[in-house]
């Protein structure tokens, strides 16, 4: 096992191993809980986060995620995994506070394999500002690793997926295509440097972006990751009943995804995406750009939803702070999603 990739032992990895979003919302249905006052945020309906109300000033954000390997080196992995878990929070608008590691780990793999992927996970913890405090493991055939994070924000601060209003503005705040790009790494077909841009991208937490973000304060917010682009803008769109529109050509893409895409590389997830979200999407796009809007994305961006009037100085306010933010679209009065 010592020589083994991590991803050899892996069935899918990543958010492209995520639960069907449409088998989940069977799944889930009947099982929000009993009328709290302090629950903010649960099941009904569900976001990236539960968010519960301590008192006036302060609700404590709690959230999950863990999945197999996408990438070979164990402390990349453990980076990865843990930014997928703490951006959750930060999509919530809060910060995180406190996470413990959730671990299912072949007993024959090399101890020091599994102390690199808990030391990647750490240090981003700790850039996040929060405490790695303890976990659970168990054996399993199939390595899995991630966190259960907690985090604060203010009651009156939470961004929700429910709140975008007719005239808002889309925005996104990382480029598309990581599920495209690690399918055409593991096929040996992604081109120079689109791999090392991939990891680079999903190792990067949301936290400078949900800084610059907070003074807006934006309509409606979720990340981008599992059900991909258009799987989370149908959330935003049907939770906040309004219909999004979405300009394909401005979509950022990371280097070759969307020639992978044009080429036929895509994943199993793109599959399950499109037979989720695809009833209520009109597309009025190209293949690629269409496969590139479905993929599904491993610590992902953030889709913000936010008056037209804010959203020029928002820009400015990313662009001095040398942090992406490309407008993708609109909020409009209706139903669905079209990606034009």
């Amino acid at each position: 096992m010592e020589t083994v990739p991590l991803t050899s032992l892996a069935k899918a990895g990543g958010c492209a191993a995520k639960y069907s979003a449409a088998r989940l919302e069977t799944l889930l249905a009947g099982l929000a809980p009993a009328d709290a006052d302090d629950l903010l945020v649960g099941l009904d309906p569900a976001d990236d986060a539960a968010v519960y109300r301590l008192d006036d000033e302060r609700a404590l954000v709690f959230t999950v995620d863990f999945f197999p390997p996408l990438v070979d080196d164990p402390r990349t992995f453990g980076a990865i995994a843990a930014t997928n878990a703490l951006n959750d929070v930060y999509a919530m608008g809060g910060a995180p506070l406190l996470a413990l590691s959730i671990a299912a780990f072949p007993e024959e793999l090399p101890t020091e394999m599994l102390g690199d992927i808990l030391a990647g996970a750490g240090e981003q913890v700790r850039e996040a500002g929060a405490i790695l405090a303890g976990g659970h493991t168990i054996r399993d055939s199939e390595p899995k690793y991630g966190l259960a994070v907690v985090g604060t924000v203010r009651p009156d601060a939470v961004w929700p997926k429910a709140g975008a209003q007719p005239g808002d503005a889309l925005f996104l705040t990382k480029p598309l295509g990581t599920g495209i790009v690690l399918e055409a790494h593991r096929r040996g077909v992604a081109p120079a440097g689109a791999l090392e841009a991939a990891v680079a991208q999903m190792v990067e937490l949301n936290r400078d972006a949900a800084d610059a973000l907070r003074p807006f304060e934006p309509d409606a917010v979720t990340d981008v990751t599992g059900f991909g682009l258009l799987g989370h803008a149908h959330e935003l769109a049907s939770r906040s009943g309004v219909r999004a529109v979405i300009d394909s050509e401005s979509l950022p893409a990371l280097t070759g995804a969307l020639e992978l895409a044009d080429a036929g590389v895509l994943t199993g997830g793109d599959r399950r995406n499109r037979e989720f979200a695809g009833p209520h999407v009109e597309i009025h796009a190209g293949a690629a750009r269409t496969a590139l809007a479905y993929d599904p994305q491993t610590a992902g961006g953030l889709l913000i939803a936010l008056p037209e009037s804010r959203g020029a100085v928002l820009q400015a306010t990313f662009a001095s702070a040398d942090l992406l933010l490309e407008r993708i679209g609109a909020v409009e009065a209706g139903t669905g999603v079209v990606l034009r």
